[in-house]
């Protein structure tokens, strides 16, 4: 494991400090706390810059280059506006529970890898990436002197106030309005902005839940059918799911033919494997030195691999000449993919086994509204409350609780 006296050794310094951060969708975010920019000018926040949002969408939408540290810091910017609302309702929110929603919610991303979702399941099997935001808020927790502790227990749902909680994590939280509104602002489709400001304005509280005011039903529809289209039309748009998961499979092979990168940091979680998920806590310094430009410089060098498949699929995402891909309604026949594995068997001249680098198939799912995980409730003037889908006429009533499954295949194009 390595060591860096850098790591972990920063103190708060609690003088009064205010910063601003001009930022392209919401305009001037301000900083008014000296813990809150400390987090900020930490490394481990800081390594956010240079991880992807949204992975490869730029190949379909080239505006698409924002980061993690952009989306975290219009989630926290949301995070101050929402917070100030409910105060103004006369909801009580200690200083104390202020600053650990917003401490909560510019670390809630911390723990990503390198492009994001992408990668989450290839570096590090069955750790997902709120596990590690856990271990790196801990660990700078210990650093802070403890001052994290509220923040920790919010992120963890742990908190007795629930509503923190839900504006950090559910089905109406600022991460998601950030992200369906910055998403759209860099791709250019408008289908996905959200009347955010209005639905900031809906909130309030209710038995210790976050619930929205009757006259904001409407912006609470546009914001799921919103994200149905966000989904579809971006996120799991065919070629930018095409190109992602031809990361996969090339992370998969260079662990299969044991190829090297150029970072010594990549190279530790290729070789880990059970490892470092056994003891994950002990490579936080390590993973925190990962980020997109270790992922990219390795497949630019494995373009020249001698192995085939690998060399190949490199070479292909680098230049954007990815593998063919088909989405549709029902499941590929049989007959088909294995049309496509005898061509393309032939066409590079490898073994079948290897067949499944470049021919494969899968499926893509999305629920739009999910009333089992989380509820969207609506608060009306006589104090009575319906979850959003209970709502006289409702739209998620008709359609959006269905779980839309397309099937992909994706091959080389022969």
């Amino acid at each position: 494991m390595y060591f860096c006296p850098l790591a972990f050794n920063k103190t708060a310094t609690m003088v009064s400090v205010r910063k601003i951060i001009n930022d392209p969708v919401y305009g001037f975010i301000t900083i008014d706390h000296p813990l809150i920019l400390d987090i900020i000018s930490h490394p481990v926040y800081q390594r956010l810059r240079n991880i992807h949002q949204m992975a490869f969408a730029h190949l379909v939408y080239p505006g698409a280059v924002h980061s993690r540290l952009h989306h975290s810091l219009g989630a926290y910017h949301l995070m101050c506006i929402a917070l100030a609302e409910l105060k103004s309702k006369n909801i009580e929110i200690t200083p104390e529970e202020e600053l650990g929603a917003k401490i909560a919610i510019l670390l809630h991303d911390v723990g990503h890898g390198p492009y994001s979702h992408a990668l989450e399941e290839e570096l590090i099997k069955d750790l997902h990436h709120e596990t590690l935001s856990i271990l790196l808020m801990e660990q700078l927790n210990r650093e802070l002197g403890g001052q994290l502790q509220t923040a920790i227990a919010i992120f963890t749902n742990q908190y007795p106030k629930q509503f923190l909680s839900q504006l950090v994590s559910g089905q109406l939280d600022v991460d998601r309005m950030d992200y369906l509104n910055r998403d759209s602002f860099f791709t250019g489709v408008a289908e996905g902005v959200i009347g955010y400001d209005r639905i900031l304005k809906m909130l309030t509280v209710k038995d210790g839940n976050l619930m929205v005011e009757e006259k904001g039903i409407y912006s609470i529809e546009k914001f799921l059918v919103s994200r149905r289209l966000m989904y579809w039309q971006v996120y799991l748009h065919k070629t930018v799911l095409c190109a992602e998961k031809m990361l996969q499979k090339i992370l998969r092979r260079a662990i299969e033919v044991k190829a090297k990168a150029p970072s010594p940091f990549l190279n530790i979680f290729l070789e880990g494997g059970e490892k470092i998920k056994a003891g994950a806590q002990h490579w936080l310094f390590e993973f925190c030195q990962l980020d997109d430009h270790d992922v990219m410089g390795a497949i630019k060098y494995w373009q020249l691999h001698e192995d085939k498949i690998l060399s190949l699929l490199c070479r292909s995402l680098v230049e954007r000449k990815l593998l063919k891909v088909k989405l549709q309604a029902e499941s590929f026949s049989e007959t088909l993919v294995n049309e496509k594995s005898r061509e393309v068997c032939s066409a590079l001249g490898i073994a079948g086994k290897d067949i499944r680098y470049v021919v494969f198939t899968g499926e893509a799912s999305n629920t739009t509204y999910d009333a089992v995980d989380e509820r969207i409730n609506i608060l009306f003037k006589d104090g009575t409350v319906k979850d959003i889908s209970q709502v006289d006429n409702a739209l998620v009533q008709h359609n959006l609780k269905n779980t839309v499954k397309k099937y992909y295949i994706c091959y080389y194009r022969c």
